[in-house]
């Protein structure tokens, strides 16, 4: 397992090298439908130009899709027939890949939980967590909070392809976006997704950094439904590290003990402004740093 796991972070980082590795799992964490490192703050301020966009976005989608039929699109695998022939075996063997090692490693880790209460309180009366995460911690959050259809953001690509299908195969749905790609949309379905009773989950320095800085994507979507962001990580005692990625994404080691410290739920205004926008922003950035530090004391 030793040798497999090495091959993969390699692999890895061969990858982010040569295709730079758009990605964006939102985390990525969370609950069934209708169930229940101090660093340096680099903030942007959001431009009118993103809330035409945004606007402009949900015109296109209302009325595009059924109900059913979008949360029926992000449980189900995407066509692959406008991928050549060895894009496609290249995206099936690595869904498979990572999806049988998360699955392994995961079944060896041994989880401690604080902070529980505060899930509890974000779920309460219905509410559906907006679940929020450093990229790095993607492997643990992926296996931790399995089977409990939260849907993610992943990139339009190559690499968004097979990671929306190993999640998937985990329980989770995938919405098509990233920052950088069909970011607006993405963020406009998962609001549909979330008015459907879905959970949904950012990695929020993603998708590609700077790392550990928290951007916006969670606090719209709060202001857009009324549902609570829950920040949170999960700290691994031991692990190999990819460290030529942007993020030195992490994956434990066997048998590893893991501390998942959950933050107290952020609430945003459906009135918010630029001004309370960016201070949410800054909370939730605040939220991940403490956490991070519980975890690694």
């Amino acid at each position: 397992m030793v040798l497999c796991v090495e091959w993969l972070l390699l692999g890895f980082e061969w990858v982010l090298l040569a295709d730079k590795w758009k990605i964006l799992l939102g985390l990525t964490a969370a609950c069934s439908c209708r169930l229940p490192s101090p660093c340096a703050f680099r903030y942007t301020r959001v431009s009118s130009n993103r809330v035409h966009m945004q606007a402009s976005a949900e015109r296109q989608f209302k009325g595009a899709r059924p109900k059913q039929e979008t949360v029926e699109r992000a449980y189900t695998f995407a066509d692959l027939s406008a991928y050549p022939l060895k894009k496609r075996f290249l995206i099936r063997a690595a869904d498979l890949g990572f999806f049988v090692l998360i699955k392994l490693i995961g079944l060896t880790v041994r989880f401690e939980v604080n902070g529980w209460e505060n899930w509890e309180a974000a779920s309460r009366d219905g509410g559906l967590p907006i679940y929020t995460f450093w990229h790095n911690r993607v492997f643990l959050a992926t296996y931790f909070w399995r089977q409990r259809r939260i849907v993610v953001m992943t990139s339009q690509s190559f690499d968004g392809e097979y990671i929306a299908r190993f999640i998937q195969r985990f329980g989770y749905g995938a919405a098509r976006g990233s920052s950088t790609r069909g970011g607006v949309g993405a963020i406009i379905e998962m609001a549909r997704l979330m008015r459907a009773g879905c959970p949904t989950a950012f990695t929020i320095d993603g998708p590609k950094g700077p790392k550990y800085e928290a951007k916006m994507g969670a606090v719209l979507l709060a202001k857009k439904t009324g549902q609570p962001i829950l920040p949170f990580t999960i700290t691994a005692s031991s692990f190999w590290s990819a460290r030529k990625s942007w993020d030195q994404f992490q994956v434990p080691r066997p048998f590893a003990r893991a501390r998942v410290d959950i933050a107290k739920p952020i609430h945003v205004s459906p009135d918010a402004d630029e001004t309370e926008l960016s201070a949410k922003r800054d909370e939730l950035q605040r939220a991940l740093d403490e956490v991070n530090r519980s975890g690694e004391k």
